[in-house]
């Protein structure tokens, strides 16, 4: 996600250092480059000059202090107007509306719209504990009503069945007539989208929305389309009182163009961000977060929120007291954490959020992906219960036999070998006196020179 972006705007802003003070000539040439990063990202005309020019009028003359350099007073004052652009902080959802609270949902054929609508009561239903249910009034795609009735049931929210001889608004009506019964908190309205904005659907989106008077009414919008995005929301915005925007699959948008145009050209916030297929993959938008996403320092609270979410509390307590106790962490253990990797997003959504990726070689970067991790597992299922056990009975023949078995290599189980050594020495301090200090500096010791280390092949080997 935004790595044109991120990688462009980090290379410039590296350009000013060793200045006394931020003057009109020293950042000329760096706020030509940003200008060109963010047109290459497909942000909006406007929204880059409104942009380039608040940044100009904060950073000339700005004194640097003994305590930051030019580039990091720099750094500041762009990255607080990412902030600013996007919309300052994140607009929650309100919700404070007589049962059942309706969210209708509007946007194009193909942004992802029925995948959202599932991805929104799971979120809602998990985190903020509320009676979720479904309907489809997308009359026109057969396929719509039976894709959110199989979402509905893996996310476990109840689906209310609709059917394409129905009118949209009688299916709402019985929708919101059965959820008031049934006393459910949130009726989500999957609506018909069309291939283009059309006169035709505006109409019937806007006569629906007249009928069931929602207290929230989201665009949902594919990130990957750039600036056309914010210029879509723009015509919906202008039918429809839209209370928010839906960015969806922002983690294949290199460029970031979208989530830096939405919010200037529609004047609405964007209230979650898609980060992927998995039906738990819908983040709230935090516009603090994202910039510094794109400045390439990473999203450590994100990732923490993420990891107490995800993260299974009760294995996690297991394996602190078992290594306390001094029974050592095996090839189980390790396997373990690997999955609950998986959970959370797998090696490309982590990497995402934690600071200084940026900085990191392409080639040490590619070799932790998930398919490595994947391998990984299949190397450590390949064994017996014992060998996961008692890792040191791995000797010759019996890695030719995990090799064969899981369609990998010897030297792909050394390599497998060698990093839960290094993994157990880790956990090994973490359980002593001032662990998580020795466990960080023993990672330090894992980073070959100019990258994330401990993860890919050695030298002049293929990662896995």
């Amino acid at each position: 996600m935004f790595e044109n972006l991120t990688d462009r705007l980090s290379r410039t802003l590296k350009n000013i250092s060793g200045r006394g003070r931020l003057t009109e000539d020293n950042i000329k040439e760096t706020l030509r480059e940003v200008r060109m990063a963010l047109l290459e990202a497909d942000v909006a005309l406007p929204v880059v000059r409104e942009f380039i020019k608040r940044v100009k009028e904060r950073a000339v003359g700005q004194e640097v202090t003994k305590s930051l350099s030019p580039g990091q007073v720099f750094i500041k004052i762009v990255n607080s107007e990412l902030v600013a652009v996007m919309g300052e902080e994140n607009s929650a959802l309100d919700l404070a509306a007589q049962p059942p609270a309706v969210l209708l949902m509007a946007g194009l054929q193909g942004a992802g719209k029925t995948t959202t609508v599932a991805k929104l009561a799971k979120h809602l239903k998990e985190r903020d504990k509320k009676k979720v249910l479904v309907v489809s009034a997308d009359v026109y795609r057969p396929a719509a009503i039976k894709q959110l009735e199989t979402l509905a049931g893996e996310v476990d929210v109840e689906f209310f069945p609709s059917d394409i001889k129905q009118k949209p608004i009688a299916i709402v009506n019985a929708a919101i007539d059965h959820a008031r019964k049934k006393f459910f908190d949130v009726l989500i309205v999957d609506t018909a989208g069309r291939l283009h904005v059309d006169e035709q659907m505006m109409g019937e989106i806007q006569e629906l929305h007249a009928a069931v008077k929602p207290v929230e009414t989201l665009f949902v919008v594919d990130a990957m389309t750039g600036q056309d995005a914010a210029n879509t929301a723009k015509a919906f915005n202008d039918a429809l009182p839209l209370t928010g925007v839906v960015l969806t699959k922002a983690d294949g948008d290199a460029r970031g163009g979208a989530a830096l145009s939405v919010r200037h050209i529609t004047g609405k916030p964007i209230k979650f961000i898609g980060m992927g297929e998995k039906t738990d993959a819908l983040e709230p938008f935090f516009p603090d977060r994202i910039a510094s996403r794109i400045l390439g320092m990473g999203d450590v609270l994100s990732l923490i929120e993420e990891v107490e979410r995800k993260v299974d509390k009760d294995k996690a307590d297991k394996l602190a007291k078992k290594i306390k106790k001094g029974k050592g962490f095996d090839l189980e253990d390790f396997r373990d954490q690997l999955q609950q990797m998986g959970n959370m997003g797998g090696m490309a959504g982590l990497l995402d959020k934690l600071p200084g990726m940026n900085q990191v070689p392409d080639q040490v970067k590619n070799q932790v992906n998930d398919k490595m991790m994947v391998h990984m597992e299949a190397i450590i299922s390949s064994m017996t219960p014992h060998e996961r056990r008692f890792p040191d009975v791995i000797k010759g023949s019996r890695k030719r036999r995990i090799a064969n078995g899981c369609g990998l290599q010897v030297q792909d189980v050394n390599r497998l070998l060698k990093q839960f050594t290094q993994m157990q020495k880790m956990m090994k301090k973490l359980s002593g006196k001032g662990g998580m200090r020795k466990m960080m500096s023993a990672m330090q010791g894992m980073m070959p020179p100019g990258g994330m280390g401990g993860m890919g092949g050695g030298r002049g080997g293929r990662p896995f």
